[in-house]
């Protein structure tokens, strides 16, 4: 069984038991989200393609929230004295797909 979500704009393919790091959730660690925006999924050997969404939903538990890795970002002008530096650190939740109910 899969299913390919929609969570925060983003596509995932999932299946029961995987564990994602996806963009940031609201909720509190151990509870339960609900994906209502199943584009496709099904079994393996006869998958089903929504038009343009499937019924059904999948739940996943929230594991835990961080931050990613700092990314620098360096912006300089050439004979200008002009240089500046940012750092940018993208939150991230993890889940864990718990079912799939098509």
């Amino acid at each position: 069984m899969f299913a390919v979500v929609e969570i925060s704009k983003e596509q995932y393919n999932v299946q029961p038991a995987q564990t994602l790091t996806v963009a940031r959730l609201e909720g509190e660690v151990g509870s339960t989200i609900e994906f209502t925006t199943i584009l496709a999924g099904g079994e393996e050997s006869s998958p089903a393609v929504g038009a343009p969404h499937l019924k059904g939903s999948v739940t996943a538990t929230i594991l835990a929230h961080g931050k990613g890795d700092k990314v620098l970002v360096f912006h300089k002008k050439r004979r200008k004295g002009y240089q500046k530096m940012n750092g940018h650190r993208q939150q991230y939740t993890q889940i864990k797909i718990d079912s799939i109910r098509l």
